[in-house]
């Protein structure tokens, strides 16, 4: 007999933990969390030889290369370790076998990144924008939790790797200290005004009917519109990366430079009038999941995923209640090794799946059980947004009748579905629409200052290094140029 499937946990948002799948009576698992698996690539070392009086020629070693300085952003240094740094970071978050070759392909976006960050850091500091450690362990705890991982497993494999926590916490700190200076740059502009709302409201009714699409990206800028082979490359490599499994949301928040890359590249819902043509041409085609090749827009190019399509005003969705009752183990399952307190759970689990019937029979269950779950798990539940396991679950389950037994580390759940019904929720709310707005003003902004910023900056690289990261009033886009129709960032009408 085997049994798999999670079990329903409450959470803030959701209500639902992570999948795992677990069988019983052989107690055989597997725990679907992604395995954070990839080596980082070596960091390379030199030695060197001289003369020694009275010995000959010995072997003494040299000053590490990663403590050679590659240049300096505003008097800020930039060091082979930083570019190392980052390296191992990546390879170790998407998973992947990166060879040495590979990260020597990335190395030209690595230092183009990074001196973009020493740019925005000292902006930040400059305005005096402090960003509390509590924020940067709220996002790595949303990346974690983005991609299936337990808490804290990235910083575990982080230590246990060898990388500094140093190279996620400076990245976040970035990402997050900026936002702060975006939200100054728009302040003096107000706020969301209810004609602007009613505005786009009525320009999504006109529009109701035309396709909408779930978008997550990556934008790689690129410094010179005449030279873009080095970016195009680098886009390249990276694609080569997504499809062969690397998470999605890790490489966004890593490498695109859009203001989404803090959620994983996630976009939302856009309508075709919110995209480059050369991107709208791209999602009309492709399958729910793909990866694009590079899309050239105006700045750089993109990478796209879709996550989903619909119609404008229309998208039923099937709705769910659920309650629970949790039988929990007094200790930690060993799929191998089962206890006897394990064994007798079980059969108590699968003697109430026969018996029990009903959400108020299915509450009363939980609540003699001590409730070490809520019996409600989390309201409303949409049906189509549960992962794979819970929907196969849950889809065919009639009313009021209990599901199998879900077994999971700590104990087992109960399942009982109190109503099903269908909803339309492609219809934007108007705090939805002013989200939506505020986040083309944020996008704007940002673009617009980091020119400036680019500009007034005194970039000094080494020579082998130069035409990979230095930038120069000359390389600086034109403030003639015309802006990107919204390739990336967060997007204008029909976001949800």
């Amino acid at each position: 007999m085997s049994f798999s499937a999670p079990f329903l946990r409450a959470a803030p948002h959701s209500g639902f933990c992570r999948s795992m799948r677990t069988t019983l009576l052989g107690f055989t698992a597997l725990i679907a969390f992604p395995v954070l698996g990839a080596q980082a690539a070596p960091a390379h070392h030199g030695q060197t030889q001289r003369a020694h009086p009275g010995h000959g020629s010995v072997v003494e070693p040299v000053t590490p290369p990663e403590d050679a300085i590659l240049g300096t952003i505003n008097g800020q240094v930039l060091t082979e370790r930083d570019v190392d740094n980052r390296g191992k970071l990546f390879a170790l978050s998407t998973g992947l076998n990166i060879s040495p070759d590979l990260m020597q392909r990335l190395r030209p976006q690595i230092i183009r990144q990074l001196t973009d960050e020493r740019i925005k850091t000292q902006e930040i500091l400059k305005r005096h924008i402090n960003v509390e450690p509590q924020q940067i362990a709220q996002a790595i705890n949303n990346i974690e939790s983005r991609n299936g991982m337990p808490k804290n497993a990235l910083r575990d494999r982080l230590a246990q790797d060898g990388v500094s926590l140093t190279t996620l916490i400076d990245q976040i700190r970035v990402q997050i200290g900026w936002m702060q200076v975006l939200r100054e740059e728009i302040s003096g502009r107000g706020r969301i005004t209810a004609r602007e709302i009613a505005q786009r409201e009525e320009a999504l009714r006109a529009e109701e009917g035309r396709p909408q699409y779930n978008v997550s990206e990556i934008f790689i800028p690129v410094a010179d519109p005449r030279h873009s082979e080095t970016e195009l490359e680098f886009t390249k490599t990276i694609i080569t990366q997504l499809r062969n499994g690397a998470p999605f949301p890790i490489v966004a928040a890593q490498f695109s430079q859009a203001q989404t890359a803090l959620d994983g590249g996630t976009m939302g819902w856009v309508q075709e009038d919110s995209l480059d043509p050369p991107v709208v041409e791209i999602v009309r085609q492709m399958p729910i999941g793909a990866i694009s090749n590079p899309v050239k827009v105006a700045g750089g190019y993109v990478i796209v995923t879709v996550n989903g399509k619909r119609t404008i005003g229309h998208q039923n969705v099937t709705m769910v209640t659920v309650r629970q009752a949790f039988f929990p183990f007094s200790s930690p399952l060993n799929p191998q090794d089962p206890t006897d307190q394990q064994k007798m759970t079980l059969q108590k689990a699968s003697s109430a799946a026969q018996s029990v019937h009903g959400c108020e029979a299915m509450e009363a269950l939980n609540h003699s059980l001590g409730e070490k779950h809520p019996s409600d798990p989390g309201g409303q539940l949409v049906l189509e947004r549960l992962n794979p396991q819970m929907r196969q679950v849950l889809s065919d389950m009639p009313i009021g009748q209990s599901s199998r037994p879900l077994v999971s580390t700590d104990g087992i759940a109960l399942l009982t579905i109190c109503s099903r019904g269908q909803k339309n929720i492609a219809q934007q709310s108007p705090s939805e629409i002013a989200d939506s707005l505020m986040n083309e003003r944020v996008e704007q902004a940002s673009r617009q200052l980091e020119r400036d910023l680019e500009r007034r900056s005194v970039i000094e690289m080494r020579k082998d290094d130069k035409a990979v990261a230095a930038k120069s009033t000359d390389d600086a886009p034109s403030d003639n140029e015309p802006p990107a129709k919204k390739p990336h960032g967060k997007p204008a009408p029909g976001q949800g």
